[in-house]
């Protein structure tokens, strides 16, 4: 196993699995299953709440008859357990905002209504990152760590056989979240640590 440091960035500490770890989706091989495991739904942000208030009615266009009823059973967004904001399930199982294809691949509901302009959310972050989990710790700093699932050892697998790092993989929404000039200091992180 890789000995694991962290890296702090500004305010943002980083374990430096995101740089030698590999990582590159695969859903021909696990058919987007994150979207239908796990214990609780996915985790949101405040303004991700706020946006699916206000665009739900034409996001909802996207979604299936079962997600649309979970969430008219269950509202927008919930808290789970530890009382953190997360999506619905339906049934204690699929995210209510799952499709699928024909295939039976999962996708997201409310991508799916951003590609086609019905939504200015692309997905919730914590699903857009993954597999990056982001903790907000009391000392006011942030913590980018590495969430390893055995539903997505194919991804890691194929990451490492494209040589892909997962942060380079994650590059457009680790820009998003946390600009331009952070992601250039990731670069230079990477170069740093992987030519010793």
């Amino acid at each position: 196993m890789t000995n694991r440091t962290i890296i702090e960035i500004d305010n943002i500490l980083i374990s430096s699995a995101i740089f030698t770890e590999h990582f590159t989706c695969d859903i021909s091989k696990c058919h987007g299953a994150c979207c239908i495991i796990g214990d609780s739904g996915a985790p949101l942000t405040g303004q991700e709440c706020t946006t699916l208030t206000k665009e739900y009615n034409s996001i909802s266009n996207h979604l299936r008859k079962e997600g649309i009823n979970s969430i008219k059973k269950q509202g927008l967004f919930v808290r789970d357990l530890d009382q953190d904001l997360v999506t619905p399930l339906i049934k204690g199982e699929e995210c209510a905002y799952t499709i699928f294809d024909e295939n039976h691949n999962c996708f997201c509901g409310i991508e799916t209504a951003h590609r086609d302009g019905n939504s200015t959310m692309k997905k919730p972050i914590s699903c857009w990152l993954y597999p990056i989990r982001v903790s907000y710790l009391s000392n006011g700093l942030i913590a980018l760590n590495l969430h390893e699932w055995n539903i997505c050892l194919d991804a890691y697998a194929k990451g490492k056989k494209e040589g892909i790092p997962v942060f380079r993989f994650l590059k457009e929404p680790l820009v998003f979240s946390f600009g331009k000039d952070f992601y250039i200091q990731l670069e230079k992180a990477y170069e740093q640590i992987c030519s010793g």
